[in-house]
């Protein structure tokens, strides 16, 4: 197992590029599973949860081919021979729930264990569930398994959803495209992800109005095809580097970043002083001399602040002057970083889903243990400006979600190498 050292190297210069999202790809893959026709999704990053998922895949009877050195995925399920999604790969990742709604749309039954993944929450399934029960599917959960039946296939209905849901809003969006008449889905998640698989189904020739907005629309039809569909850029990836410079100073681009993809992000990170201006590119993110402004920070659905850059935007708020209050709506036990961030000198106060920061003058560098796949990310931010050497183990956690994040942060000049654990 390997471990990230991180030394406090001053400024940082250059460009890191962006890669396509994970949380995007790991939605588009299982849309395979709605045709008998090759599926090609171009940008896909490259990350062991996409690799959890082609076995996933590939364990039903798909075939998944890794093309231009991972860049592409080629997927094709023509011949599916298993409808079961076995535990010993489910446990890894819990977007491995995304294989029920297009199995049981197509092929009518499927049997999918409970999923595992990161320990920041429960996030139950139940609102997946909720909405295939909806289309008429019969579902039982035994020993571990989902075990899901729809006799004469999917039938077009209402969905509400009590609370924003983004896994539940993909499970059913992908199984109302094959599903017969009109499917509504009322206050679905609205994620630049959402829209992105909504326009790959397109391509596929679903039926679909609505998406990215408070209600999607799916007319059923009775078969899709085959597409080519390029994965959006990961506006987590995005926020992450957008930070670096940030905690670090300097200036850095990124080539394909939007600002409408982490909107609420920007609005935040200018309200602490930092410059983020628009290029022919993509963002520049420019940090001079000057301190860190606190700011009050709310995770909310999007278009709010997105749960995946709250420990990140931690990591920047350590050294502000003055105390921010980060309170945490989307996930509990959600900040699990801040007791590895006290390690490096940070003053955190957790309270229940609020984190109180008050800002210190510098962090020094600590042996530190990453505990999920953001909370990982956060800490080598932090090691960005912290005095001596920071020391990150556990990081199998960061190769989930982050290409080879230390020979980003080092195209631009930062001290950072990955070294294997001799524990």
């Amino acid at each position: 197992m390997d471990k990230i050292v991180v030394t406090g190297n001053g400024p940082l210069q250059g460009q890191i590029p962006i890669a396509g999202a994970k949380n995007a790809c790991l939605t588009l893959m299982p849309a395979t599973l709605l045709s008998d026709e090759p599926l090609t999704l171009t940008n896909a990053p490259r990350l062991s949860d996409i690799r959890t998922m082609s076995t996933l895949l590939q364990s039903l009877g798909a075939e998944v081919s890794s093309l231009n050195e991972g860049r592409v995925l080629a997927l094709s399920s023509h011949g599916l021979d298993n409808h079961t999604a076995d535990y010993d790969i489910v446990r890894k990742m819990r977007a491995s729930i995304l294989v029920l709604g297009p199995m049981l749309a197509r092929e009518g039954r499927a049997i999918v264990s409970l999923p595992g993944g990161c320990a920041i929450g429960a996030r139950p399934v139940d609102l997946h569930l909720k909405a295939l029960e909806a289309m008429g599917a019969e579902l039982e959960l035994r020993d571990g398994y989902v075990h899901a039946e729809a006799r004469g296939g999917l039938k077009g209905a209402v969905v509400e959803f009590p609370i924003v849901s983004v896994g539940a809003t993909e499970n059913a969006l992908m199984a109302a495209t094959l599903a017969k008449g009109t499917t509504v889905l009322k206050n679905p998640a609205r994620e630049p992800e959402i829209v992105d698989l909504a326009r790959c189904l397109q391509a596929m020739g679903a039926q679909i109005e609505g998406a990215g907005t408070d209600q999607i629309t799916v007319e059923g039809v009775d078969r899709l095809h085959g597409a080519t569909h390029p994965v959006v850029i990961d506006r987590i990836e995005l926020g992450t580097y957008m930070l670096a410079p940030a905690i670090a100073g300097g200036s850095v681009e990124l080539p394909g970043g939007r600002i409408d993809l982490v909107g609420a992000f920007v609005e935040k990170l200018r309200a602490t002083g930092v410059t983020v201006t628009e290029t022919p590119d993509g963002l520049k993110v420019a940090r001079d001399g000057d301190g860190i402004r606190a700011v009050d920070v709310v995770t909310e659905p999007f278009p709010g602040f997105p749960t995946d850059l709250q420990a990140q935007m931690m990591a920047l708020l350590c050294t502000a002057g003055g105390v921010s209050v980060l309170e945490e709506r989307i996930f509990e036990n959600r900040f699990m970083h801040a007791p590895e961030l006290i390690r490096m000198g940070a003053r955190i106060d957790v309270h229940g889903g609020t984190a109180t920061v008050t800002g210190v003058d510098r962090l020094k560098g600590a042996p530190v243990m990453a505990t999920d796949l953001r909370a990982s990310v956060s800490l080598i931010l932090a090691g960005l400006a912290a005095e001596g050497d920071t020391v990150v183990s556990r990081v199998y956690h960061l190769d989930r979600g982050y290409e080879r994040v230390e020979d980003k942060l080092s195209a631009v000049g930062a001290k950072i190498e990955r070294v294997p654990d001799d524990d």
